[in-house]
């Protein structure tokens, strides 16, 4: 088990298993009752992120012999695949509007922060470095991203402007 994430209520944590052979993404309620297998891939599926309304998921799959972000309902229904890329992308991260997801790719040689709207257009470059930088989450306003970065020779944390301005 691994890679909990809490829904916004409280009441649902997702969070990808490797019990019924390969890493899923499951869904159960806060008090370890109904436990629901949302993704059937026979490949690697993790890293869930809820949409701050509740209503979907975003995670990471290699069901296309890539590390690619997905979405899909709550229910495990409409699975739909939202980036397409030749390197990998990870750690998907809903803005706390639920207009934009943010991530990181390794599609430019290294790894970067990205931000997409939820349907996967528009996807956008905010970090430009030669280190990776990784594991995107949103400030509670939306106007900022933290990441983590080894720019400076160590893994450290930065913030940035959700349009990748002031990076410190």
């Amino acid at each position: 088990e691994g890679d909990p994430a809490w829904s916004s209520d409280g009441n649902k944590i997702a969070f990808s298993s490797d019990r019924d052979g390969s890493k899923k993404i499951y869904i159960m309620s806060a008090d370890g009752s109904g436990v629901a297998r949302l993704t059937t891939d026979p490949v690697k599926d993790q890293n869930p992120s809820w949409s701050p309304d509740g209503s979907k998921i975003t995670w990471n799959s290699l069901r296309d012999g890539n590390w690619e972000i997905y979405v899909m309902n709550v229910d495990g229904s409409d699975q739909t695949r939202l980036t397409s890329t030749n390197g990998a992308s990870h750690r998907p991260a809903w803005s706390p509007n639920s207009a934009k997801i943010a991530f990181a790719s390794d599609r430019d040689g290294n790894f970067e922060i990205y931000v997409m709207n939820t349907d996967g257009s528009q996807q956008t470059r905010l970090t430009t470095n030669g280190a990776n930088d990784r594991y995107p989450t949103w400030s509670p306003d939306g106007s900022q991203i933290a990441f983590y970065s080894g720019r400076d020779g160590d893994l450290e944390i930065y913030v940035m402007g959700a349009d990748g301005s002031g990076q410190t």
